[in-house]
């Protein structure tokens, strides 16, 4: 059985304008713009649909999206987050002779792989799934996530007392015990 799925999307990359005080530093930025599933007419090759001098929007063909068994926590959280969506990880990459511009490095639909990512302090931007994406993953989730099974812990109140050196203990609320050669003995 193939214990793997997978479907192959292509991102869409966006450079747009900054409006605001921000844009006496930074004339422009680049965002997700989209992820949409692959298309035959997308093509193989990176190129850039649309460019003005404000702005312009680059198509990533062919990327993979893989849900793995071990990861089915992951595509479940996202699955029922009140948003399903898209994790991308991008980044500026040079070109010789050109602008530097964005290019994505991984698309996920896993809480856990966006969480790794940022937690390596990329550059992680989400957006939302379609429905029938989110009910694949679910329906995968579902499939293979076995929830962990939460031990009751019991009460501290009802756990006995040990002292440092973990032997018995007690606790009186009556007056104090006054050892051999204690004072007032």
């Amino acid at each position: 059985m193939n214990t793997q799925a997978q479907i192959d999307v292509a991102v869409l990359m966006r450079r747009e304008p900054v409006q605001g005080p921000m844009a006496r530093w930074q004339s422009h930025r680049w965002v997700l713009d989209d992820v949409v599933l692959q298309e035959a007419s997308f093509g193989q090759t990176v190129r850039c649909l649309r460019e003005t001098p404000d702005a312009s929007q680059w198509l990533y063909p062919l990327w993979p999206v893989r849900l793995y068994p071990d990861d089915a926590e992951g595509y479940w959280l996202n699955a029922t987050s009140p948003t399903p969506c898209w994790f991308v990880m991008w980044r500026m990459i040079d070109t010789e002779g050109q602008e530097a511009r964005a290019e994505p490095q991984a698309v996920s639909l896993s809480y856990h792989d966006a969480g790794r990512w940022l937690d390596a302090q990329e550059t992680v931007e989400t957006i939302a799934a379609p429905t029938d994406v989110v009910q694949w993953i679910r329906e995968f989730a579902e499939h293979h996530y076995v929830p962990e099974v939460k031990k009751r812990q019991r009460p501290q109140s009802f756990q006995g007392l040990t002292d440092r050196f973990g032997q018995p203990a007690s606790v009186s609320t009556t007056e104090k015990r006054k050892g051999p050669g204690g004072r007032g003995a």
